[in-house]
């Protein structure tokens, strides 16, 4: 199957679920002599599958992330894959954010990016600064779209002040459990203005893979679908949310694939938002800057 796609006003178009490379090769470092095997056939099987979409940064495996899946992705068409990297926030000056694109094009052995993110807010370097050269890799045909990560209201707002181009997406931790970019009035902006959220950990390091929480359970029965697959289709079912996960095992690949080929019912989003018995309002990794 084909994955869906979702498509913003400004006719920014994008599947609603990509796949991560996080720890692949390494988290903040390279782990030397390391088997990139399963990894690489992991990718392969998404495509397969009917993926396209994968995510990646030069702060992952300082690069190493990059390099697997440039190697996973040889030989496939480019033109059909939706490629999306991260400047680390240690990059945000102007020459370094243009220095850190053409690194990670060069490890990803690709021409152009579809998007490149700031893969958080500076609270040294100015935005102004930091957008200029985002607008400049844009108007290089080095990247074709810019977007943000664990951004708020305010800084999201700046960001776009300080750019020609749209901003269309920022990526953040959401799911069923950690709800910080509804109660900080994220989720909500970032729907009237025509911005995408991108949900990472959707089911929360597996958490929300496993049976015994009442609602999920119920969810599962009426769909006939796992509790992850619910987890996600909640979060696609969402206006302006799209979704992103990771895994290397192809089982859990192809269910987090058929999570996306059904609907839910627009009262069930509202009763698993409403109903669900743990919500917390601050992420347990990033929180929102």
């Amino acid at each position: 199957m084909q994955i869906p796609t979702k498509k913003l006003i400004n006719g920014f178009e994008i599947p609603v679920l990509g796949f991560g490379t996080w720890e692949m090769g390494g988290k903040y470092e390279r782990i030397e002599n390391y088997d990139e095997s399963g990894d690489i056939a992991a990718i392969r099987k998404i495509i397969e599958l009917g993926g396209s979409c994968f995510d990646t940064a030069e702060k992952y495996a300082k690069g190493y992330s990059e390099e697997i899946l440039g190697k996973a992705l040889k030989g496939y068409d480019r033109k059909k894959l939706f490629i999306t990297s991260k400047v680390d926030v240690l990059h945000m000056k102007y020459d370094d954010v243009i220095n850190s694109c053409k690194q990670s094009l060069a490890r990803l052995q690709m021409d152009y990016l579809d998007l490149y993110l700031l893969h958080f807010p500076s609270l040294n370097i100015p935005i102004e600064e930091t957008m200029k050269a985002m607008d400049y890799l844009k108007e290089q045909g080095l990247i074709k779209n810019i977007g943000v990560c664990n951004f708020n209201i305010e800084r999201l707002k700046e960001a776009q002040s300080k750019t020609k181009n749209k901003i269309v997406l920022n990526q953040v931790h959401y799911n069923l459990i950690f709800r910080e970019p509804v109660f900080a009035g994220v989720l909500e902006y970032c729907q009237n203005n025509d911005i995408f959220l991108e949900a990472w950990r959707p089911i929360q390091q597996g958490s929300l893979a496993n049976r015994g929480i009442e609602i999920l359970d119920k969810m599962c029965e009426k769909y006939n679908k796992k509790p992850s697959q619910i987890a996600i289709n909640w979060l696609i079912s969402q206006k302006n949310v799209i979704t992103l996960t990771k895994s290397s095992n192809p089982l859990h690949i192809e269910d987090a694939i058929n999570s996306v080929s059904w609907d839910m019912t627009e009262e069930d989003v509202d009763l698993l938002g409403k109903d669900f018995p743990i919500q917390l309002d601050r992420s347990n990794a990033v929180q929102l800057k």
